[in-house]
C-alpha cells in the first residue's frame, strides 16, 4: 500500500452559500452583542468568532460595524417577537405566563446587549435601530391584545390599548432593573409578579372603562381557580376584607 493510499482521506471543504455565510456572521455578531454594548465590539472580534478574515466581514457588510449591528439587531428583534407569539387557547393569564417565560429567558441570554438596546445612548443607535425596537413593542402589544379578545381587524378600545402598552413598558423597566439587581429575584418570581401586574392593571381599567369591562367579562369564564387570576384573587380577598372594615359606614 502506498503512503498516499494509507493516508486518511481529507475532509471535503464545502463552500458556504451567500445566505449561509451571512447567517454565520450574524450569529457571531449576536454572540458578542448579546453581552456587550455595540460600541465595544470590533469587526476583528466578529471575524475571529466566525473564523473568517476581516475583509470577508466587510464583503458581506460593507457598512462596517453599524450595518452589522443593525442586521444583528433585526435578527434579535425577530426572535424577540416570537416570544410573544402564543396560541389563543386556554386561560389568558396562563398564556401571558408562558409569554413572559420566553421573554425573560431572552433577556437572560442577551443581558448586556438587551440593556444597551433599551437604554439607548449608544453611538450605534440611529433612527433605524429605534424603529426596530419600536416594531417589537408594537408587535408585543398586538399579541397581548389578541389574548384579551381583540379582533386584529378592528381598532381596540383606547383605554385597553393604553393599559397594554403601559404594562409592556413596565415589563421592559422591570427587566432592566432585574439585570441591574444581578438577576434577582428568581425569574419565576419576577414572572409571577409581572402577571399579577397585568391582572391588576386590567381590573383597574375595567372598573372605569365599559369596553375593557366587557372584554374582562368575556375572559373570566376561561380562567381557573388554580391559575394566576384565581391565586391572585385568593391572596387579595383578605386585603379587600380589611379595606372594607376601614371604610366609613355606608362606603364599604
Amino acid at each position: 500500500m502506498t503512503p498516499a493510499a494509507a493516508a486518511a482521506p481529507s475532509r471535503a471543504y464545502r463552500r458556504l452559500s451567500v445566505e449561509e455565510r451571512r447567517t454565520q456572521l450574524l450569529g457571531a455578531a449576536l454572540t458578542l452583542f448579546a453581552h456587550r454594548a455595540p460600541d465595544e465590539v470590533s469587526l476583528d472580534e466578529v471575524a475571529s468568532v466566525a473564523g473568517v478574515s476581516r475583509p470577508l466581514v466587510y464583503r458581506y457588510f460593507p457598512g462596517g460595524r453599524q450595518q452589522l449591528y443593525e442586521a444583528a439587531l433585526r435578527s434579535a428583534a425577530e426572535e424577540l417577537k416570537l416570544c410573544f407569539a402564543e396560541p389563543t387557547m386556554g386561560p389568558p393569564t396562563e398564556r401571558v405566563t408562558r409569554v413572559l417565560d420566553r421573554y425573560l429567558a431572552f433577556v437572560d441570554e442577551h443581558d448586556a446587549g438587551f440593556s444597551a438596546l433599551l437604554r439607548g445612548g449608544s453611538v450605534a443607535e440611529t433612527s433605524r435601530t429605534s424603529t426596530i425596537v419600536d416594531e417589537v413593542r408594537r408587535s408585543a402589544a398586538e399579541q397581548i391584545l389578541l389574548h384579551l379578545g381583540h379582533d386584529e381587524n378592528s381598532e381596540p378600545a383606547p383605554r385597553l390599548r393604553m393599559m397594554v402598552r403601559t404594562w409592556i413598558a413596565a415589563v421592559e423597566a422591570a427587566s432592566l432593573i432585574w439585570l441591574d439587581e444581578g438577576k434577582r429575584p428568581h425569574p419565576e418570581e419576577l414572572r409571577d409578579w409581572l402577571v399579577d401586574h397585568f391582572i391588576g392593571l386590567l381590573a383597574v381599567t375595567a372598573a372605569t372603562d365599559v369596553r375593557t369591562a366587557e372584554a374582562v367579562a368575556a375572559l373570566l369564564p376561561l380562567e381557573t381557580a388554580a391559575g394566576p387570576a384565581g391565586r391572585l384573587a385568593d391572596r387579595l380577598a383578605p386585603l379587600v376584607g380589611v379595606a372594607g372594615h376601614l371604610l366609613p359606614s355606608g362606603e364599604a
